[in-house]
């Protein structure tokens, strides 16, 4: 099990040998050790640690080796672009959602596209998934920087930002404090080290409206501010992925008419306020999916007709006419398998999974069965007021339990039956790369996209305090 360091001087007692601080730089000393055991310990204490100094010291630690180990945060921007102009296409770029055993996942993730060649793969979280899973977007790009560097992992490292999604309730009864949200979480996520990010206000979507322009009006509105704003944040020199987004996931598929309603207000809008700034890379749209799936009275998951009609359509209008990567897939983890190889064929983007991950770490047959009635037990008791007419206790369970991976977060993180788990999920990460083409995909992404500059970051006092002592 992995030490957490309860105090800096303990932190830096965890490095010895295998990495030492030079004032604002981590130098790696013995990088077989430190990939396979320091980074561990950094990971665990910047999700563990009660103390807030040691915290900040193993998120500053990972970063600054992460910088000086080649596997750096990153923008897909280039990639998309080259794939508008034409110059690369044939796959689909996996976008997984990490809600549980982060660091773990992050590895084992890594280790697989090492194995297989891979180039593009992201790890994104949803702001939803930050509020129940219990990590912030401060926790969960060291986790996932860390998961890279114990992988054995050089390249970039895509981070994003899912789904950063307007509540059209509240938006209704106050757009400004709920702009705000959404522009604090943009302004935390770059600062965290996020250079993707997915702006969701397909919520505020207007079917009642008379016109399709006046439809997406309001979505593309707000969409275009927080664009703007991202272009103010990002670092000199870096261009952020920024995704839309015109059908909310489980309501009416998407049309021609949507995307160009939306992609034209868009620029006009953006460039009202930031003339010229780059505008989305991709747009997310609805093919008949829905998030998590549904699950049957007696176990399962429901069929789903999925429109693969509309990710061709739209993504060759996308990249003809407005210059986007193409359009992408939510709602896909939980699919069969036998329908991921037809997305590439579609030229899909991009496919975002989530669910089936977290099915597959609950279902496993070495998944412990006291802990899993446990956290039967704690949905019932703490997330009835989510249960729907008619439910079942097995569907209901099965669509309230992520709401558990927050408080039991530790007890997943220490599974004595991790191991076979994980390589369960490795299984299932490889078929999918296989799947969606990104296989052998490594060299066409360093053509892209290839290694940028350090992005280096200032020590914390504590630790400059201690270095000192």
């Amino acid at each position: 099990m992995a030490t957490v360091a309860a105090s800096v001087a303990e932190l830096l007692a965890l490095l010895d040998g295998t990495a030492r601080i030079a004032g604002d730089r981590v130098v790696v000393t013995d990088e077989a050790g430190f990939r396979a055991r320091a980074i561990e310990d950094l990971a665990w204490t910047q999700t563990f640690s009660d103390d807030a100094p040691t915290v900040e010291a193993a998120r500053w630690v990972i970063w600054e080796a992460s910088q000086a180990l080649g596997s750096r945060s990153a923008t897909i921007q280039d990639l998309y672009t080259a794939r508008a102009r034409g110059e690369v296409g044939g796959f689909t770029v996996p976008a997984i959602n990490l809600r549980a055993q982060t660091f773990d996942m992050a590895r084992t993730i890594f280790a697989t596209a090492r194995a297989r060649n891979v180039g593009p793969v992201i790890l994104e979280l949803a702001r939803s998934e930050q509020t129940y899973t219990y990590q912030r977007v401060f926790e969960y790009a060291p986790n996932v920087l860390a998961g890279a560097i114990a992988a054995g992992w050089r390249g970039p490292v895509f981070i994003q930002g899912d789904h950063y999604q307007f509540n059209a309730k509240k938006y209704a009864a106050d757009p400004e404090t709920t702009t705000e949200e959404i522009r604090k979480a943009c302004r935390d996520a770059v600062a965290a080290g996020y250079l993707n990010i997915d702006i969701d206000s397909s919520t505020l979507v207007d079917l009642s409206q008379p016109t399709v322009d006046l439809e997406q009006k309001v979505n593309y509105t707000v969409a275009a501010e927080i664009a703007a704003l991202i272009r103010e944040l990002e670092p000199a020199g870096v261009t952020i992925s920024i995704g839309g987004e015109i059908g909310e996931v489980g309501k009416a598929n998407s049309t021609v008419d949507d995307l160009r309603a939306y992609l034209d207000g868009f620029r006009r809008e953006l460039d009202a306020r930031r003339p010229g700034a780059v505008g989305v890379s991709k747009v997310s749209v609805q093919t008949g999916t829905s998030h998590g799936g549904v699950p049957l009275p007696g176990g399962g998951v429901a069929e789903v007709k999925l429109d693969f009609d509309v990710l061709r359509t739209l993504g060759e209008v996308g990249r003809a006419r407005y210059g986007i990567a193409g359009a992408v897939q939510h709602g896909a983890s939980t699919l069969p398998d036998d329908l991921f190889h037809i997305f590439p064929t579609v030229e899909t983007a991009e496919i975002h999974l989530a669910t089936g991950f977290q099915n597959a770490l609950y279902d496993h047959p070495a998944f412990p069965a006291p802990l899993a009635a446990e956290i039967g037990a704690w949905v019932h008791a703490n997330a009835a007021d989510e249960r729907k007419d008619g439910q079942t206790d097995s569907q209901f369970v099965y669509s309230s339990r992520k709401k558990a991976i927050g408080p039991f977060k530790r007890q997943l993180w220490e599974l004595a039956t991790k191991d076979e788990i994980l390589a369960s999920q490795a299984a299932k990460f490889g078929y999918l790369f296989d799947q969606l083409k990104v296989t052998g995909t490594a060299d066409l992404l360093a053509r892209h996209v290839p290694a940028g500059p350090e992005w280096h970051r200032p020590a914390p006092a504590a630790l400059a305090a201690a270095l000192v002592g």
